[in-house]
């Protein structure tokens, strides 16, 4: 079981962004990072053209609760805040990843615009800019035609991997740092992505889950027959997934338009669990919990996120935002939890394991 030890929000500065720019449904425009000792967390987040950076204090926190276990969130402070400028793009940005590396010394941040335009840095730890550019790719067409949402992930096994999905083109394109590997063509338009770890059909970061359009397609970057294709699941006709994500034990998640959160067994494909109408809303943003893969965090379009234990279609607890979500994430590997709503405001929730209740002397 999973418990909330805070919720902190936390506003940005008008002086920093006064209008933040316009997102597409799927709310892709924030990375979190926990400093070392927990004492604060690095916010990153993406507006127009570039990406900015907000270091938010966790010290001195309690958790406030509501009816049916809302969260009230206490104020947080913003300790500093400045514009990262290692991230050259010339059209909006859509989506931004922070991943960690097995050495603790940097982190790679990544962020993708919508002609598809890949930078990837190399960031400090610290805090500090380290100021090193690591790579940058230009699309496969030059960028041209219409713009439209872009999604990134990179390989947790191999992080020089990275897969970039274009809504309007149809393609995911996959590179090694700044080598094009190879393209995969989707039926539909591409709404998320993400490297699974594939127990039972080998290298993790080989199998790439894609939700386009009604289906949620599993990908083999080693095959070629089916254009690499391995598997299609279709939903209901016309009810759009807009999220995927994979737990530690090899599951994947996911939610859409039917407001619905399926559970996929990869050794079968077949439905382990399905949360019908969980969410009031669309369904656009999934994170299974680092601390217990039964429980898995599930964002909607009418501000609310909810820590949910799926076997049992149960919410643990909730909280809401303040207006339309810009970016929702979870750390690679904390259960710290966070939005940034239009309004300026970001909500970090800092989730931990609960303790076991003792119950006439032996434990619940």
């Amino acid at each position: 079981m999973v418990e909330a030890r805070s919720l902190r929000k936390a506003v940005v500065p008008s002086t920093l962004i006064q209008n933040p720019s316009p997102g597409n449904i799927q709310p892709t425009r924030l990375a979190l990072h926990v400093s070392k000792d927990g004492s604060s967390c690095w916010a990153y987040i993406a507006s127009g053209s570039h990406i900015y950076k907000l270091q938010i204090s966790l010290e001195d926190s309690l958790v406030n609760k509501g009816k049916e276990s809302l969260l009230i969130p206490g104020q947080a402070q913003v300790m500093e805040s400045f514009l990262v400028n290692r991230c050259p793009h010339r059209s909006e940005i859509q989506s931004i990843v922070l991943t960690e590396t097995e050495s603790t010394d940097y982190l790679m941040l990544g962020s993708v615009d919508s002609y598809g335009h890949l930078i990837v840095s190399k960031l400090d730890t610290t805090g500090k800019d380290a100021n090193r550019l690591t790579y940058s790719v230009l699309p496969q067409d030059g960028g041209v035609g219409e713009g439209s949402w872009a999604g990134l992930c990179f390989s947790p096994s191999q992080l020089s991997m990275a897969a970039v999905a274009r809504s309007f083109c149809k393609t995911v394109d996959v590179y090694d740092q700044d080598i094009h590997v190879r393209t995969l063509h989707t039926l539909w338009y591409p709404s998320s992505l993400n490297f699974i770890q594939n127990l039972f059909h080998g290298n993790e970061s080989s199998i790439l889950a894609i939700t386009e359009g009604c289906q949620l397609t599993i990908w083999d970057l080693r095959m070629k027959e089916n254009g690499g294709c391995l598997h299609r699941i279709c939903g209901s006709p016309g009810d759009v997934f807009y999220a995927v994500c994979g737990s530690s034990t090899g599951n994947v998640a996911v939610g859409g338009a039917d407001r619905t959160v399926t559970i996929f067994d990869p050794r079968r494909w077949s439905a382990l669990s399905r949360w019908v109408h969980c969410s009031k809303y669309e369904i656009t943003g999934l994170a299974f919990s680092s601390i217990d893969p039964d429980h898995i965090y599930i964002q909607g379009v009418d501000y609310e996120v909810f820590c949910g234990q799926w076997k049992e279609n149960k919410k643990v607890f909730s909280y809401r935002g303040d207006s339309n979500w810009l970016g929702f994430c979870k750390c690679p590997k904390r259960d710290v939890v966070g939005g940034w709503c239009d309004s300026g405001s970001i909500f970090v929730a800092d989730i931990v394991a609960k303790e076991s209740e003792i119950v006439n002397g032996y434990p619940e």
